[in-house]
Formats: C-alpha cells, sequence, structure tokens
C-alpha cells in the first residue's frame, strides 16, 4: 500500500531528514491507548447510562437501589459504563458508597468483602485472623452509622460462577438488609459471558432478591468503532500520525475481532513501532506486525486472571499435539501439581467457559461417553503469553 508522505506537527524542531529525534514522539497523550484508560467523551452508550442512572437514582434519595445487570460482549463499554456512572455519583454526594470490585481478581466472598472495607475505612482486614463474619458486621455498622447507601459492581461476576462463590457473594450483599433494615445495599453485575444465565444458574433465594434490570450492550457499529477510534487518535496522536487508509485498516481488523480493545491496543502498538523505525506517520505494514500481539488481547487478558495451577493445565493442554482424553489430561497434571480430580474438573470447566479450551464429549470412552480437550489458540500464542508474565 502506498502511503504518501505526511507530516507531523510536533512542539520540538525537526531534522531535516524524514526522522525523529531520540527525544521526539508521535504520541500527544499516550493514556488515550491503554485498555483502563477512563475517555471523558464516552460516546454511543447513551441507552445504557440513562438505564443504570435511572437504577442508582432511588440510592440519591437514600434509599435502596435497583440491582442491574450489564452483559454484552467482550470490549463493548460495560466496564467504562460503570466507572463513568461510579465518578458521577461520586462527585455529586458523599451519601452513597459505589465499590468496583474486578472478580477476575477477587473471587472470593472474603476479598471482596474486604474491598468494600478498604473503600469504607482506607485499610484492609488481615488475611487471617478476622473471621468474615467481623467484616461484614463491621460494614454494616458503619454504613448505619454514618447513614450510607452502597453499590458494589461486581466487574466479570461471571469468574464467580466458574469459582462456585456467586451465590454466598450475591446472598452475603443483597440479604444485608435482613441483619438490620437500615442496610441499603445494591449490585451491579457485569458480565460478558453470555452462556451464563443467572435465572438459572443463581439460587433461587438470592434471584428472588436480585431481580436485576438487565442493560444490555451490543457490538459496536462500523460507525461507531470509527468514531471512537478517530477520537482516540486525535486526542492521543498529533496531526497526521494515521492516515485515513490506516485507520480503516485497524476498523477492519476490530470488526473481524469484534472486540474494541483490539483497534485501541493496534493503535498504540503502531505508534511504537513507528517511533522505533524514527517516523512521523505510521504504516500498513506497522498494523500488520502490531496485529500479531494486538490479537491476543482477550488471551492476555484472561490468562493475566488464571491461578497457577491453572496456568499449568492450561500450559499442558498446549503442550499437546491434539485433542487429549480428560482422564489422560488428568494424569499428566496430577503428577505434576499432586492435585485431585475435583480440583482438576473445577479448571477444566473455567478454562472452557473463558473460551481458552475446547471440551467435546465422544462415546469413545472405556465406560461410555468421555471428555476430549483442545486449545482455542495456536499454541505458541499461549506459550508466548505465558513467557511474558515470567519476564
Amino acid at each position: 500500500m502506498q502511503i504518501d508522505h505526511l507530516t507531523i506537527d510536533v512542539p520540538q524542531k525537526l531534522p531535516s531528514k524524514d526522522l525523529l529525534q531520540w527525544d521526539q514522539t508521535l504520541f500527544k497523550d499516550e493514556r488515550y491507548f491503554e485498555l483502563d484508560y477512563i475517555p471523558e467523551h464516552f460516546s454511543h452508550r447513551d441507552t445504557q447510562m440513562r438505564a443504570l442512572k435511572i437504577a442508582a437514582r432511588p440510592a440519591l434519595r437514600g434509599a435502596r437501589p435497583i440491582n442491574s445487570l450489564c452483559s454484552g460482549p467482550h470490549g463493548t463499554g460495560k466496564t467504562t459504563a460503570v466507572l463513568k456512572l461510579f465518578e458521577e455519583i461520586e462527585n455529586y454526594t458523599d451519601s452513597v458508597v459505589p465499590v468496583f470490585v474486578n472478580c477476575q481478581i477477587d473471587a472470593t466472598r472474603f476479598a471482596i468483602f474486604s474491598e468494600i472495607y478498604k473503600k469504607l475505612f482506607k485499610y484492609t482486614p488481615p488475611d487471617s485472623g478476622v473471621s468474615f463474619k467481623r467484616v461484614f458486621k463491621k460494614i454494616t455498622k458503619y454504613l448505619i452509622d454514618q447513614e450510607k447507601v452502597l453499590i458494589v459492581a461486581l466487574d466479570d461476576i461471571n469468574y464467580l460462577f466458574y469459582e462456585n462463590t456467586v451465590n454466598k457473594v450475591l446472598y452475603a450483599l443483597l440479604r444485608a438488609h435482613e441483619v438490620s433494615a437500615e442496610v441499603k445495599v445494591g449490585v451491579i453485575a457485569i458480565s460478558s459471558d453470555l452462556s451464563v444465565e443467572m435465572s438459572k444458574q443463581l439460587d433461587p433465594r438470592v434471584m428472588s432478591v436480585f431481580l436485576p434490570e438487565e442493560v444490555y450492550f451490543p457490538l459496536y457499529t462500523r460507525a461507531e468503532v470509527r468514531d471512537i477510534l478517530g477520537d482516540r487518535v486525535r486526542r492521543g496522536f498529533y496531526a497526521n500520525v494515521v492516515p485515513e487508509d490506516v485507520l480503516e485498516t485497524v476498523i477492519d481488523l476490530v470488526e473481524e475481532s469484534s472486540d474494541l480493545r483490539v483497534g485501541i491496543d493496534l493503535l498504540r502498538k503502531t505508534g511504537l513501532r513507528a517511533e522505533i523505525s524514527a517516523r512521523r506517520s505510521v504504516t500498513a505494514d506497522d498494523v500488520v506486525h502490531s496485529y500479531e500481539r494486538s490479537r491476543l488481547v482477550h488471551l492476555t487478558y484472561s490468562i493475566h486472571s488464571l491461578r497457577e495451577e491453572e496456568r499449568d493445565l492450561l500450559k499442558l493442554i498446549a503442550e499437546q499435539e491434539a485433542k487429549i482424553k480428560a482422564g489422560d489430561l488428568y494424569k499428566k497434571f496430577n503428577e505434576e501439581t499432586h492435585l485431585g480430580y475435583t480440583r482438576f474438573y473445577d479448571i477444566v470447566s473455567k478454562l472452557d467457559s473463558i473460551r481458552l479450551i475446547n471440551t467435546d464429549f465422544t462415546g469413545k470412552g472405556t465406560r461410555g461417553r468421555t471428555r476430549e480437550i483442545q486449545l482455542r489458540y495456536e499454541p505458541e500464542d499461549v506459550f508466548s503469553v505465558l513467557a511474558g508474565m515470567n519476564t
């Protein structure tokens, strides 16, 4: 692809040759290309933001907020929407305490309530020697004494299903008012796993009080992707760094991956690659080379959330040249980790749920049906991400 020569408006004086000096940069503000950056202008999610604000409105009047469930594919703005909501609440009042919990990191009841505790008291409770009951009681007492309403966002709540802790967590949060009618707690659940049907998988006692207002986040349209990425380019790069045809190539790859995060990460990597080459603009070749890493955003995100024994099993699966029967895989796993079959089964189910492996039943087992397990990604991609975690 032929790219016309374009100039770049940077504050430093450029050399006569078409090269960047060592202290020059293509980035006006690199934050716009960080995956956890919360944009000041959050576009194309007005309907969802309105629904979340309506659900939170009772809390502003001192009442219990309406529970919400934000669902939709990866990279559709669910997390950003909730963080924007919490930002607005904190700017408006101190009578509502919003707490955001990443369930990939904090997947136990104690860990989640420790995050709530830390938000209220500005320090975390001890990891040992303090019972959950004591932590829970102190939280509820604070909410009553200070007349605060608590809203807890459980990001990636699907991980609580994988760890079989979701009912304990929601039961404790949603039935806190049974300890005292003065306790007011609301929950915003965020899930990217559309296979998790909460109404069917939650304990009926929990579902009867959860009853969330469902807020769906569809995939962005091509026009919306172009608008969002174009805005990031204008704010994050200097002028003329990303030609229009190169941006269209990035948009094509976002559509292929169905994940806006791929495009945001890809823009950052193309900019860095052009800088390393001391060029003033990115090219289609930068996009092609950078996509090899950016396309693995979901894989990297998922692997980083795994525990050590879960990564060990994933590595074992990646080492297999073809599908492997669950029984044969368990033998290898047990030899390496000495963990039992129950834990093995739970990990396999989790890896399947977060789309890292495929598990298919076959009738070829010695006692009837057995499961065959296969990696969804290329083994070298998994090894590359795992190696990156150790550097």
